[in-house]
């Protein structure tokens, strides 16, 4: 039967198939037989990467313990009990989507395993989450040699990236000649039409069923009859993409579209290629990438390349020099340049003539460049402009409507359209720069060109960074509320902050934790991190829940209401408050029952000098 594409299969979290991909570089340059597929399994679980269900009290507790190592022995032992009827297999699974990705070669017909040149990309140590997946989008087609889930014979004929932005391309220029302004797609737009776009040579057809969708919903005017126009027309164009009249395949179809096109546009949005504005509600081409989308569209129609065997596709795939982009000819690359520049001098004479401090910037003379040093040029003036925008971010965020903006997006958060985990790091970083005086608010997620998070803030790294004249602080967020909580956030909060006070050893350095609501098992192994030490040394911490954040913001917007200035010494009054409450109460409960007391008083000592 006929079927859309999807990317579920193939791309997982990032920062589990970096994990993943860590532990096989242990096996590098060893065969991937089937005894290597079962120690490859074996040491994910001794790695925590991947947990079975069956375990006794005694092996749950190295899970429970994220410090606690756990043998080889005791992994092997988890392993086999779990009686699986092709142990190997479960290797094999495991390092699939690694494969498939082009991050390793490791299978059995290869004669050893190998981690690519985009695999070492990805291990690198700042590695550049959006360079990678592009790398990889850019390739991926379907139907491929390492794939039968996608078969030719299932009509598949594309590469769906680029397929996707020839699609939108297409719809821009149809709309716009119709008088419209061009908007991109909707999100509504973009999961029926893009995943059910699986030849190339339909991209044409397909826009103009784009449009004459749009077109048909903005003629009516009652809501209503909108639903019932939305509902009829895509159950008819369900049945006619599946050629059946089952209205149980039909309706299977549009459930799993929606979450097809939620998860193409995560992932696409990563590359930096694929701009979301309108609210969210639409996906269009990146404008600051115009040179280099023009460019890629002229010389790439979205066809497949035909390989002659598994081998020469996954060395296609996997190697980060292919192929050859169209826009790295010294004609194009000066033209990004010298757009870049333009953009950036306009940001800045606008920064300037508002009172804003801005970092020097040596711009160079283009024209003696050559390819190699214009693309470490445009590299920085990327990086110069997203300085500037953060410059912009702290100066919006002192407007008191955007205080009160925040609060209320951090108020109404699981009503969100974006990823939960990565709005409330984004929503944390626009409160903390509402806080008036910081140095500096860095925060670690990668952004698209808009400056925009693309994803949550790689594993390694603390959420964001501050600095302040008097202290320097991290801060940490999550969305998990459960036992979650603690395992994911307790002991890796409490390594980020080590990191960070051993790189910044100059001040004092505290740490704010954020989440929905606290769990008891994080907040005690905070406590102890404050009563008696990590790793030799006590550490600051201050758990708060989002309510308690948005009590803060609360607190700022009054004082700026006032007419006076919030200082971060008053913010740095409030941390030492929480922190000094574990020298007065005897457990960690106590502690978590009077953080909301202190957050009053601290809020009515704030309140009286205003």
């Amino acid at each position: 039967m006929k079927k859309p594409w999807s990317i579920s299969t193939t791309v997982r979290n990032p920062e589990r198939l970096r994990g993943f991909l860590k532990v096989l570089k242990e096996s590098e340059g060893e065969s991937f037989g089937s005894e290597n597929q079962i120690k490859y399994q074996i040491l994910l679980i001794k790695n925590k990467l991947y947990k079975p269900t069956d375990l006794t009290k005694e092996q749950e507790s190295y899970f429970d313990d994220i410090e606690k190592e756990m043998p080889f022995a005791v992994a092997e032992r988890i392993f086999h009990n779990q009686h699986y009827e092709d142990p190997a297999m479960r290797g094999r699974n495991s390092v699939a989507p690694l494969n498939k990705m082009g991050f390793c070669i490791a299978k059995n017909s290869a004669e050893q395993i190998k981690i690519t040149s985009l695999g070492k990309l990805l291990l690198s140590e700042d590695y550049d989450l959006g360079n990678v997946f592009f790398i990889h989008f850019l390739k991926w087609q379907l139907p491929n040699p390492d794939s039968k889930t996608f078969s030719e014979d299932d009509g598949f004929n594309i590469k769906p990236f680029v397929g996707t932005l020839h699609l939108i391309n297409e719809v821009n220029k149809r709309w716009e000649s119709l008088g419209n302004k061009p908007v991109g797609i909707t999100k509504e737009e973009f999961s029926l039409f893009v995943p059910t776009l699986i030849d190339h040579k339909n991209i044409g057809k397909q826009a103009d069923a784009v449009v004459d969708f749009r077109d048909g919903l903005r003629k009516i005017k009652d809501e209503k009859e909108k639903r019932k126009y939305r509902e009829k027309y895509k159950k008819n164009f369900a049945k006619k993409f599946l050629k059946t009249k089952s209205v149980r395949e039909v309706e299977l179809l549009l459930n799993n579209l929606k979450d097809y096109g939620d998860n193409a546009i995560r992932y696409f949005r990563l590359t930096r290629y694929i701009h979301i504005r309108g609210g969210g509600f639409h996906i269009d081409l990146e404008p600051r990438r115009e040179i280099e989308i023009k460019a890629l569209l002229k010389s790439d129609n979205a066809s497949p390349i035909v390989f002659e065997n598994v081998e020469k596709y996954l060395s296609y795939i996997s190697d980060i020099n292919e192929p050859t982009l169209p826009w790295e000819t010294e004609d194009n690359l000066i033209k990004i340049a010298t757009k870049l520049e333009r953009d950036n001098k306009e940001y800045l004479d606008a920064l300037v003539s508002e009172g804003a401090k801005v970092p020097i910037f040596s711009f160079k003379d283009i024209g003696v460049l050559n390819i190699d040093q214009l693309k470490k040029y445009i590299e920085d003036l990327r990086l110069y402009r997203r300085e500037l925008q953060n410059i912009e971010i702290h100066d919006e965020s002192q407007d008191l409507d955007k205080v009160r903006e925040y609060i209320d997006l951090l108020k109404n958060i699981y009503q969100s359209e974006s990823k939960k985990s990565i709005e409330l790091e984004r929503l944390a970083t626009l409160a903390l720069n509402a806080l008036n005086d910081a140095i500096d608010i860095k925060p670690n997620y990668p952004v698209g060109d808009d400056n925009e998070p693309t994803f949550t803030a790689p594993a390694n790294k603390p959420d964001i960074e501050c600095f302040y004249e008097k202290f320097n602080s991290v801060c940490e967020v999550t969305m998990l509320v459960s036992r979650d909580q603690w395992y994911n956030e307790g002991q890796p909060v409490m390594r980020h902050l080590r990191d960070f006070e051993n790189s910044h050893s100059n001040k004092n350095t505290y740490c704010l934790f954020i989440a929905p609501k606290l769990h008891q098992d994080t907040v005690e192994t905070f406590w102890m991190a404050i009563k008696y030490g990590y790793k030799g040394t006590e550490q600051r911490i201050i758990p708060l829940s989002i309510n308690q954040l948005v009590k803060m913001l609360d607190t700022l917007l009054k004082v700026k209401e006032s007419g006076k200035l919030f200082k971060h010494s008053e913010l740095l009054e409030l941390y030492n408050d929480v922190v000094e409450i574990t020298g007065r109460v005897s457990n960690s409960e106590e502690w978590l029952e009077e953080i909301p007391q202190v957050i009053n008083s601290w809020q009515k000592s704030i309140l009286s000098k205003a």
